[in-house]
């Protein structure tokens, strides 16, 4: 198969999808793999590291999409990529179609087959491909509200771990999963004073037993959060239904409890927030303030620490790209159940069903 590593375009992201080792392990098995110029410099790969792992190097991006079969991605097409993706190619990468509705039916238009990683999805429940960005975000999350929790960028001028004679911050954490619980550990090693929400009673026992004595657990409720804010200083939003669209935890008018340069940390904007108030921002403008409250809604936080980023994405990623090369997407799909799992777009229509229920768009049944 023909594969293509385009260099990524979002603002600010400095992942590349593939790296020359899985160049490498592409190549020994038999596949043509190009990739665009400069494409890895941003993780710290060189054209030359991709030449001597038996990549081709394409000057433009241009080039990239019209020679490969599969498109391997970090982040979702943007604007001027729409025109380049063509009927039956095989777009692999975060898409979040949940949360933007012009990239739907951009590519629903394309007639590809786009092949989500976020919703690649295990008979557990887990979703391999998106728990390492998970936990990059999650960590990633109360790094940035320190951050932006200082006076000068901001915030109210809180130190996370306070000092001896003063309090330490507070954390509000809404959402339990990989996201939610790697913010607590982090949180909590700074000396915050951490609670975590969470709908499930079981989840709640787990990071009761596991995590630190400064982590506390609550049940998620309009009610409890309510408690919970005007004491809070900052609010790390983790909420995730696999594919679907964020619910909206805190709305606009509990903004009002806050206090002033309270922050908000949106880590799920890819799937449309779970702040009312939250839109997309990015690395070069990453905060906006409402009614006093600083919101954080980058949308591919893990983009700023590409290095790392980059190599636990591609621990994960390779042996599907591996499997849709080797097979195909259609029989990789068909002997790789969590595999199949991740398709959601393919020749003009939507095939997973919580694309379909956020857009009101026609669900049809994957056919293999």
């Amino acid at each position: 198969m023909i594969i293509g590593v385009p260099k990524e375009i979002k603002n600010n992201e400095n992942r590349v999808a593939v790296t020359p080792a899985g160049v490498r392990e592409l190549v020994a098995h038999g596949h043509r793999v190009y990739v665009q110029a400069t494409a890895g410099n941003g993780s710290g790969f060189s054209d030359d590291e991709y030449r001597k792992a038996g990549a081709e190097i394409l000057p433009a991006i241009e080039d990239v999409y019209a020679i490969a079969e599969m498109i391997v991605k970090v982040k979702e097409p943007i604007t001027p990529e729409y025109p380049l993706i063509r009927k039956n190619q095989v777009v692999f990468t975060y898409f979040h179609f949940a949360s933007d509705r012009e990239l739907t039916e951009a590519m629903v238009k394309s007639g590809a087959v786009c092949i989500a990683y976020e919703t690649v999805r295990l008979p557990n429940g887990q979703l391999p491909l998106l728990i390492p960005m998970s936990e990059v975000a999650g960590r990633m999350s109360v790094q940035e509200g320190c951050r932006f929790l200082e006076k000068p960028q901001g915030g109210r001028g809180v130190l996370l771990g306070g000092v001896p004679g003063v309090k330490p911050a507070k954390v509000l954490i809404l959402g339990a999963g990989v996201v939610g619980r790697n913010a607590a550990l982090m949180a909590a090693g700074l000396g915050a004073d951490v609670t975590i929400a969470d709908i499930s009673l079981p989840v709640l026992r787990h990071v009761a037993d596991v995590m630190p004595k400064n982590v506390k657990t609550m049940f998620s409720s309009r009610h409890n959060i309510e408690q919970e804010l005007p004491v809070t200083d900052l609010v790390i939003g983790s909420v995730l239904i696999p594919g679907a669209k964020a619910p909206h935890l805190v709305t606009r008018d509990m903004l009002t409890l806050m206090r002033p340069g309270t922050l908000l940390v949106d880590v799920a904007i890819d799937q449309g927030g779970c702040f009312e108030t939250s839109h997309p921002t990015t690395h070069s403008e990453p905060t906006y303030v409402v009614d006093g409250v600083v919101h954080y809604a980058v949308a591919n936080i893990p983009g700023a620490v590409p290095f790392t980023s980059t190599l636990a994405l591609t621990n994960a990623t390779l042996p599907y790209a591996l499997q849709l090369a080797d097979k195909g997407w259609r029989q990789a799909c068909k002997d790789d159940a969590p595999l199949r799992e991740g398709v959601n777009v393919v020749d003009g229509k939507v095939v997973y069903p919580a694309v379909a229920e956020a857009w009101d768009m026609p669900l049809a049944p994957l056919e293999l």
